[in-house]
C-alpha cells in the first residue's frame, strides 16, 4: 500500500500543473456569461411581448383613391397646363376646351329666357284685363236684360194703346157708316143737301181708313212685343253665358300666365345648363396630387367621359394590411398601430385600426377557390384591415400609394 501511494505521488509529480487563474479573468468571464444570459432573457421577453401584445405583417401597402380626370363636354383642346409627374393643387386649371360653341349656346339660351320673361309679363298683364272685361261684360249683359225687359213692357203698353185706338176708330167708323145710312134717304128726298151727304160719305171712308191704320198699328206693336221678348231671351242667354264663361276666361289667362312662368323656368334651366357646359370647358384638378398617365395634348378632340389623366392624391391616404385570420382574435377598430415604411428608410408613422374587412382576399378575388373538389388543403387566409393615419402624420407628403409598409398593431 505504501509502495502504491509512493508511485501515485511520483506520477502526479511528473504531470505539469496549470497555473492558477487570475481573479480579473474569472470575473470577466462571469460578466460575459451573465450578459449573454440577460440578452437571451431580454430576447425571450421581447418575442413574448410581441407575440402576446402586438400583431404585425409585411403584407401591407399604402392605399389611396386614384382620380381619373375626364372631359365632360366634347370639343378641341386648346391648352394643356400640366405634364406627367407634375404636382397640382385642388382647383388648379389642367386644360381648356374651345369654349366658343358653348358661349353661343349660352347666348341663345339667355335670349330664349328673355323671350319667356316677356311672354310671362304679357300673360300676367292679361289676367287683370280679362277680369275687368269679364266683370264689364257681365254687368253689360245684365243691363241688356233689364233694357230688353223694359222695352218689352213699353211695347206691351203700346199694343194696349193701339188696341184702344182701334176700338175708338171702330166706333168712329160705325158712327160714320150710320150717318151715311141716315143721310142716303134724306138726300134722295132733297131733305139735305148733296154736300152734306158727300161729307158724311167722306167721313165714313176716313173713319174706315183710320180703323185700318189702327189695326195695322196693333199688328206692328205686337210684332215689336215679340221682338222685345226675343231680345230678352237673347240678353238673358248672353248674361248666363257671361256669368258662366267669365271665370273660365280668367282661369284660362291665369293658366297661360302659369305656362309662361313654367317656360321661364325651363329657359332658366337651359341657361344654367349652358353655363355649366361653358364652365366644363375649363378642366380643373378635383384634388391635389401628382399627375400620371397623361394622354391629352393641345389640338386633340375629346368627348364626354374620355379619360385625360390620372391624379394620385397626396392626402387622404390609408394603409391596407392583409393579416392572417389567426391574428385577428384580439384585433378590433380603435387600436393604435405603428407603421414602418420601407421606402423611407424604416420611418415610422402612427395610425389607428379603422375597419376589418368583410371577407378574405381569396373570396374577393376574380376566381374564388372551390374547395368542394375532394382535394382540400387548409390554407391560412388573410383579411384586409384598413388602418387610418393619425392627423398630421403625412404633412410632408412623403407617402405614396403602393409603398410597402409593416404595421404593428397593439392588441392589448
Amino acid at each position: 500500500m505504501a509502495v502504491a501511494e509512493a508511485d501515485q505521488k511520483t506520477q502526479n509529480a511528473d504531470v505539469p500543473q496549470a497555473p492558477p487563474e487570475a481573479p480579473e479573468k474569472a470575473a470577466r468571464r462571469k460578466f460575459i456569461i451573465g450578459g449573454v444570459v440577460l440578452l437571451l432573457i431580454l430576447i425571450g421577453v421581447f418575442f413574448y411581448w410581441r407575440s402576446t401584445f402586438t400583431e404585425d405583417t409585411d403584407d401591407a401597402q399604402v392605399d389611396g383613391d386614384l382620380y381619373q380626370v375626364s372631359a365632360r363636354v366634347s370639343g378641341q383642346v386648346t391648352k394643356v397646363y400640366v405634364t406627367d409627374n407634375s404636382e397640382v393643387k385642388a382647383g388648379q386649371l389642367i386644360a381648356e376646351i374651345d369654349p366658343r360653341d358653348y358661349q353661343v349656346a349660352l347666348e341663345q339660351a339667355e335670349a330664349q329666357l328673355a323671350n319667356a320673361k316677356a311672354s310671362y309679363q304679357q300673360a300676367t298683364s292679361n289676367v287683370p284685363i280679362t277680369s275687368v272685361e269679364v266683370r264689364t261684360q257681365t254687368a253689360t249683359t245684365g243691363s241688356d236684360v233689364t233694357g230688353a225687359e223694359a222695352a218689352a213692357a213699353a211695347a206691351a203698353k203700346n199694343v194696349a194703346a193701339a188696341e184702344a185706338r182701334v176700338a175708338q176708330q171702330q166706333a168712329n167708323a160705325t158712327k160714320a157708316k150710320l150717318d151715311v145710312e141716315r143721310y142716303t134717304p134724306l138726300v134722295q128726298r132733297d131733305v139735305i143737301s148733296k154736300q152734306q151727304y158727300d161729307q158724311a160719305v167722306a167721313a165714313s171712308a176716313g173713319a174706315n181708313a183710320a180703323l185700318v191704320e189702327a189695326q195695322q198699328t196693333v199688328i206692328a206693336q205686337r210684332e215689336q212685343v215679340r221682338q222685345a221678348q226675343q231680345r230678352i231671351a237673347q240678353a238673358r242667354a248672353q248674361a248666363a253665358q257671361a256669368r258662366q264663361n267669365g271665370p273660365q276666361q280668367v282661369a284660362v289667362q291665369k293658366a297661360k300666365a302659369e305656362a309662361a312662368n313654367a317656360e321661364i323656368q325651363q329657359a332658366q334651366a337651359r341657361v344654367d345648363q349652358a353655363k355649366l357646359n361653358l364652365s366644363y370647358t375649363k378642366i380643373v384638378a378635383p384634388v391635389g396630387g401628382i399627375v400620371n398617365k397623361k394622354n391629352v395634348s393641345e389640338g386633340q378632340n375629346v368627348g364626354p367621359g374620355q379619360n385625360l389623366l390620372t391624379i394620385v392624391p397626396l392626402d387622404n391616404l390609408w394603409i391596407t394590411a392583409n393579416f392572417k385570420e389567426t391574428q385577428l382574435q384580439h384585433m378590433h377598430p380603435g387600436q393604435k398601430v405603428e407603421i414602418k415604411v420601407d421606402a423611407l428608410g424604416g420611418r415610422k408613422y402612427e395610425g389607428t385600426v379603422r375597419q376589418i374587412g368583410g371577407a378574405t382576399g381569396s373570396r374577393l378575388s376574380l376566381f374564388p377557390p372551390e374547395n368542394a373538389t375532394g382535394n382540400y388543403v387548409k390554407v391560412v387566409q388573410r383579411i384586409p384591415v384598413r388602418i387610418e393615419l393619425d392627423p398630421h402624420q403625412n404633412d410632408d407628403h412623403r407617402l405614396r400609394p403602393g409603398f410597402s409598409v409593416t404595421p404593428e398593431v397593439a392588441i392589448k
